[in-house]
């Protein structure tokens, strides 16, 4: 739903600005989604100035154009060719600078550059009425009268209406603030500016001369019926006041008098419908349910089949419209119509519900009316209505005020406890400021006692039916953000905090490695001595040896997952199964002074052929990055996406990477080392991972979390860099996000070089950079400045080259 700022005016003395309001209608609960900028004039006239023909020749090169000169201000004269019949030296004109762009009644907008028309320079455009957006007229240049400075900006001249417009995500229970009357009246309860008296001048005739016979047919499906008549009238278009209005909350002007009516909605939140007065024969409305299978042709065109729970408005001999929902296409107001009845009526929310859902029809109309709209608001919008029609199309009420409204509907009696109402809030408010809030709600407290009271809530709030709705009335307006939080909160606060679930978690890895074409494997935890003996990394006198040893060659408990996967990939080469793709979880154990210890452990393990012999593609052997993708893949699905990457070296590994978050190292991931292996009688390449499992549970989310996806687009830019070979892509992506954390979403490295065409002991990196904001679409300015900053710190931090 959208609501202007300058239209609220006229309801409410708006002391705040758009941005203050917005925070105070989402602190009601009426949550401003966006505030937009609106201007009578398609893009302000940005980029149109006043100039002054300096000079007018005929084109040398076409007939029908002038090369001009024009004086746009700050000493620029600039030459322009025109092609209008009235450009003349001396006149003062509006001119679309470079740059300008021009929105034109019909086609595409364009923008104003240099360019060169039969041979001739031209440095902008001198405007008719059409290109600026004030008019449709195209054959001549618009000429002022005006002492106002060449280059004063268009918009000082023609001063077009600017507002801001809110776009409210209006729940479904609110139908009290589906107007501008309603969400000025939240800000009346939140600021205590009483709201401005709606006054109607309108005076009924002592003798009427057209009486329009009422007949409802069905109170239940419509409680109330008001109407009166107009006739001498014209229609035509609206006043641009009126146009306006309507353009900045995204409707259509069509003419005056279904304007009017729009505007009334919009304003008060009354539906309204004019009917044709040529079109009500007998001078009779019956308001009546339909006939089973009849037809009736809407105003949309189509032929819809009805049925006995579609309430109908219709004359002496047949229906003219769907009450509440939509018009019928032969009694609605044409060119040609000089009288109209004006209906304001009150409908049963249940009976249009059904019949819009029925012929899904979703209009302005049967949006209020199925949520429930003010029965007590008939008369006042139907006069408001009235009086415009009289202003601005003309004519005369020839009727007396018709009211059908039998049974009227009375405020609800509500019973409410403070007691109750300290309770769900979670704080003790004092009586007067609850009451307080309630009046300026335009909730009466009656018979108010030490106890309580009895609210008398106006119909028009349909949302507020029991105690618990009056009480969260009174929380709204007070302001949730007012509740304070207790210095001491109790168990019943906290939200609960399952404990991790650890086979769960090790199926969820079993998974991720199956699915990626791993196979586990279990092997014994009675490992040989000789795997360890002589080594730093795991001490002798750490091991923990079995007292009742079944062999030499299973004498100690294992202390690394490695060997033993090592034997069962020696094992499987030994009988030529080449590609390997192997993972563990099992557990480590040593000793200490402080007793004995148990790690668990994830291992990975890969050989020979990244992917099966295939006719399509080559066979290519598993190299580095196809274990880091798995590991960083592992890290992800346990949403583990911020650390470290440091370069290790231990003895157990050739070429070694961790990955730390804080002091806790998760996984260690390499080449296992040519010692090692040549120990296990091992001549091929392996690649081996080392997950401490405590740490991987730890940091990783039992949960996934999910964010909306950015309206805006990514952009990507690259870099080529040369720099030390010592410099890993770790060190430039921290440079990077170090320098610019809140656009860069990934970077990558797409191309690495080393060779004879740069220096020796360097090496180059091309980088793609992905960037976006989630907020709006990342213009050319800002990414230039954005890749110059990342620049900046790649050659002073890395002393990287940067290569054009």
């Amino acid at each position: 739903m959208k609501i202007s700022y300058n239209w609220l005016s006229q309801f409410i003395e708006l002391e705040k600005s758009a941005a203050e309001i917005g925070n105070i209608l989402t602190s009601t609960g009426l949550e401003v989604e966006a505030i937009e900028d609106f201007s009578e004039i398609k893009g302000n006239l940005d980029g149109f100035v006043i100039g002054e023909v300096l000079t007018c020749d005929s084109h040398p090169n076409a007939d029908k154009l002038s090369l001009t000169t024009v004086d746009i201000g700050g000493g620029v004269i600039a030459p322009i060719v025109c092609g209008a019949k009235n450009v003349a030296k001396g006149q003062k004109v509006v001119v679309a600078t470079i740059g300008a762009t021009i929105h034109p009644p019909e086609g595409e907008s364009f923008q104003i550059k240099k360019a060169k028309i039969r041979g001739e320079a031209s440095e902008g455009m001198i405007c008719a009425e059409d290109e600026l957006g004030i008019g449709t007229s195209h054959d001549d240049i618009l000429v002022l009268e005006t002492i106002l400075a060449n280059g004063t900006p268009a918009v000082e001249y023609f001063k077009p209406e600017i507002d801001k417009v809110f776009e409210i995500g209006l729940t479904p229970n609110r139908a009290d603030a589906a107007s501008h009357l309603g969400v000025a009246r939240d800000i009346k309860a939140v600021t205590g500016v009483d709201l401005k008296t709606i006054k109607t001048k309108i005076t009924y005739p002592n003798q009427p001369t057209n009486e329009i016979k009422i007949s409802v047919k069905n109170s239940e499906a419509c409680p109330r019926y008001t109407g009166l008549v107009i006739e001498g009238l014209k229609v035509q278009d609206s006043p641009k006041w009126l146009q306006n209005r309507l353009e900045s909350i995204g409707l259509n002007p069509i003419n005056n008098v279904v304007d009017i009516t729009n505007y009334v909605l919009h304003s008060v939140g009354q539906p309204l419908h004019a009917f044709d007065l040529a079109a009500i024969k007998g001078n009779n409305i019956q308001v009546k349910q339909a006939g089973e299978q009849e037809e009736f042709t809407t105003l949309d065109g189509k032929v819809r089949k009805l049925s006995k729970t579609d309430l109908m408005i219709c004359n002496e001999s047949e229906s003219m419209c769907i009450a509440g929902v939509f018009g019928g296409l032969h009694s609605g107001v044409s060119d040609e119509t000089t009288g109209i009845f004006l209906e304001s009526a009150y409908f049963s929310a249940d009976w249009i519900r059904k019949t819009a859902m029925k012929h899904q029809l979703k209009t302005d109309a049967s949006f209020r009316f199925e949520r429930g709209t003010d029965p007590n608001n008939t008369i006042l919008a139907v006069e408001m209505a009235a009086e415009l029609i009289l202003e601005l199309c003309g004519g005369t009420i020839t009727s007396r005020l018709i009211d059908v409204y039998p049974a009227p509907i009375n405020d609800a009696q509500i019973e409410i406890k403070f007691k109750n109402i300290n309770r769900l809030i979670g704080q003790i408010l004092p009586k007067e400021q609850i009451l307080d809030i309630l009046s300026k709600l335009d909730i009466k407290a009656n018979q108010v006692t030490e106890d309580g009271f009895t609210a008398t809530v106006p119909p028009y709030r349909v949302d507020v039916t029991r105690e618990s709705d009056v009480i969260e009335e009174i929380l709204r307006i007070f302001g949730y953000d007012n509740i304070p939080l207790s210095s001491q909160l109790g168990s019943d606060f906290i939200s609960n905090f399952p404990k991790i679930d650890k086979q769960a978690q090790k199926n969820k890895v079993a998974n991720y490695l199956v699915g990626n074409g791993f196979f586990e494997i279990f092997t014994n935890s009675l490992t040989s001595p000789a795997y360890t003996k002589n080594s730093d990394l795991w001490k002798e006198s750490e091991n923990v040896v079995i007292i009742n040893k079944l062999s030499e060659d299973l004498e100690v408990m294992r202390r690394s997952l490695l060997f033993s996967g090592l034997e069962a990939i020696r094992y499987n080469i030994s009988h030529r199964q080449f590609d390997i793709k192997f993972f563990e979880i099992g557990k480590t154990y040593s000793k200490s002074d402080n007793g004995y210890n148990e790690t668990e452990h994830l291992a990975l393990f890969m050989a020979g052929s990244a992917t099966p012999e295939h006719w399509f593609e080559s066979k290519s052997q598993v190299a580095f990055y196809h274990l880091s993708t798995k590991v960083y893949g592992l890290l992800e699905s346990f949403g583990i996406r911020e650390y470290d990457i440091v370069q290790v070296q231990r003895e157990d590994f050739g070429n070694a990477l961790t990955v730390n978050v804080g002091t806790d190292t998760i996984v260690t991931f390499g080449t296992v080392s040519n010692t090692i292996l040549k120990s296990m009688q091992i001549k091929n390449e392996i690649l081996y991972a080392d997950f401490d499992w405590k740490a991987l549970s730890k940091y990783g989310k039992s949960k996934i979390t999910f964010k909306e996806v950015p309206k805006f687009p990514e952009v990507r830019r690259d870099l080529s860099l040369v720099l030390d070979k010592k410099i890993t892509f770790n060190e430039v992506k921290r440079v990077a996000l170090l320098t610019e954390k809140r656009f860069i979403k990934s970077l990558n490295v797409f191309s690495v070089y080393e060779g004879d065409k740069i220096e020796a002991g360097k090496k180059a990196y091309a980088i793609s950079f992905i960037l976006q904001d989630e907020n709006k679409t990342l213009e050319d300015k800002g990414i230039d400045r954005i890749m110059q900053q990342l620049m900046q710190s790649f050659e002073k931090q890395l002393d990287a080259k940067i290569r054009k």
